[in-house]
Parts: C-alpha cells; sequence; structure tokens
C-alpha cells in the first residue's frame, strides 16, 4: 500500500508492505525511504513493514515546515497514525536513529523496541575529522561525478571491502535504493545536517530505560564512529550493543542478512 499523510505543510509518502507485528523503518540523511529495500523485501514475508521519505526527500515534496529532528519524528509518528497502527517496532539509521529516539521521548507508547544502526545521540559529535573523513568527504563532493561517486562509496563501506572495478556497478545499483545518482546531494540535505547538528538527546537517554533497544554500528564507520554508539547504548539502561568488525555506515546495505537476521532475533525477544 502506498499512500500520503499531509502534515505541517508536506505531502509525507509513505509505503506499507507484508502483514504481521508492525515494523517502522526511518531514514537519515540524504536517503528515502526505499533505501530500506533489502530489509523490507525479506522482512515482509514475517512483518508488516512501514516506510517513508522524510519531509524534503522523494516524494515527500515541497518540505514545507523547516526540518527538525523532533519534526522528524513527529512526522514518524504521522505514518503511524496514517498506517493506523498504535505502536510499532521502529528502526532508525543514521540521522534517523536520533528521530526515533526523539519518537520515543515524546511517545513513549507508540514505541514496542528501538533498533539504532550507526547512529548517536549528539549530531555535534557527528563525523569526527578525521583523515579518512576529511578524504572522503572531499571526493564525494569535488570532481568529476564518477570521482564523487566512488568518494561516497568511502564513506558507506570499510576499507578495502571491494576492487576499484567493481565500484562503479555498485553505485550505479546502489542509486534507487538512495533516490538519487551518489554524486549528487539532495537540496534538503543541508537542511537535514543543520537539525542533526543542533540535536542532542543524551541527558535524556535514562528516558528510555524500559524500551528494549538494540544499538548497531560498524568497527570502520567514519560518520558514526563506534565510541559513538557505545555511549549511546551506555546511555540507554539495559541496551544492547553490537559492533560489526568488518562494517562501516552502509551496515545494513552491506551485510543485510546478517542484520535482518539479528533485527528478527532482537523483535522476537521483545515481544
Amino acid at each position: 500500500m502506498t499512500g500520503a499523510v499531509h502534515h505541517l505543510g508536506c505531502p509525507i509518502a509513505y509505503d506499507l508492505r507484508g502483514a504481521g507485528p508492525p515494523v517502522l523503518f526511518v531514514q537519515g540523511v540524504g536517503v528515502h525511504g526505499d533505501g530500506w529495500r533489502p530489509q523490507v523485501e525479506p522482512l515482509s514475508a514475517r512483518y508488516s513493514c512501514l516506510t517513508f521519505d522524510n519531509r524534503g526527500m522523494g516524494r515527500s515534496q515541497p518540505a514545507g515546515a523547516a526540518v527538525t529532528v523532533e519534526r522528524m519524528a513527529d512526522d514518524a509518528r504521522a505514518v503511524l497514525d496514517a498506517a493506523g497502527w498504535e505502536s510499532a517496532h521502529v528502526v532508525g539509521h543514521s540521522l534517523g536513529g536520533l528521530a526515533a529516539v526523539s519518537l520515543a521521548l515524546a511517545h513513549r507508547r507508540r514505541v514496542r523496541s528501538l533498533t539504532l544502526m550507526c547512529t548517536f545521540a549528539d549530531g555535534r559529535a557527528v563525523a569526527p575529522l578525521t583523515l579518512r573523513m576529511i578524504w572522503a568527504g572531499l571526493r564525494s563532493k569535488v570532481g568529476t561525478r564518477r570521482m564523487r561517486r566512488r568518494g561516497f562509496l568511502q564513506l558507506l563501506l570499510p576499507p578495502g571491502a571491494m576492487k576499484a572495478a567493481e565500484r562503479d556497478t555498485l553505485a550505479e545499483r546502489l542509486a534507487p535504493l538512495f533516490g538519487h545518482d551518489l554524486a549528487d546531494s539532495p537540496p534538503v540535505v543541508n537542511d537535514q545536517l543543520k537539525a542533526m547538528r543542533a540535536a542532542n538527546a543524551t541527558p535524556r537517554l535514562g528516558e528510555l530505560a524500559d524500551i528494549p533497544t538494540l544499538v548497531m554500528c560498524g568497527t570502520h564507520d567514519p560518520i558514526a564512529p563506534p565510541p559513538l554508539g557505545r555511549a549511546l547504548a551506555t546511555g540507554i539502561p539495559g541496551a544492547k550493543f553490537i559492533e560489526y568488525a568488518d562494517a562501516s555506515h552502509g551496515l545494513p546495505i552491506q551485510w543485510p542478512d546478517r542484520v535482518n537476521a539479528k533485527l528478527e532475533e532482537f523483535w522476537q525477544a521483545a515481544g
């Protein structure tokens, strides 16, 4: 089922697939809802999977009200309402993880569990200025389109994950998941990054103590490095933490089978 809910000046476009326990997926910077396809396609055989385009992304145009993390969380709440769901397991990646935390803080009863992938509690700590981050960041913005695509892949994948000859093919395959050519940056990205930098949920993480929470990260993630994931998990009493030694910021895309198996295991335990 495909639909849209008008909320604060924006038609928030959403897609609902499958049948079973409800799961809401929240995307991060510069990615539309179809970025969750590696999860939704297999998991929809056993779960009701709800994805949506964040305001200003994909089909959710025009953006309407200014982008903030709190507004992203309220957009997610509006999508839950449109689906007729009282509650759901909530999964967020990167900025979408911070929005998922904000949703849980504002609407505790709507969240059955939290899975926070490659994310953080404090947006100011994201993408520390390491040599790798500086180099990959520059390469993703400067040069030919091919160079920019390859630079972007350096942010998603661990070093040595693929041969140079495979990168162009992968960039082409990932474009439909992101909703744009990897050489391009959607206009709303600057607003999303500004919203991210302004948000810090750290002081309130303890309020999530009664929500089953799983934090997942990749060892080689230059955007949300493992210390940020560990700090997030430490701040939420009872949260579980998993670090994948062979992954980076593109964890759910690079290793979908492993991630999906862990999601199902976690949801079953959460009830």
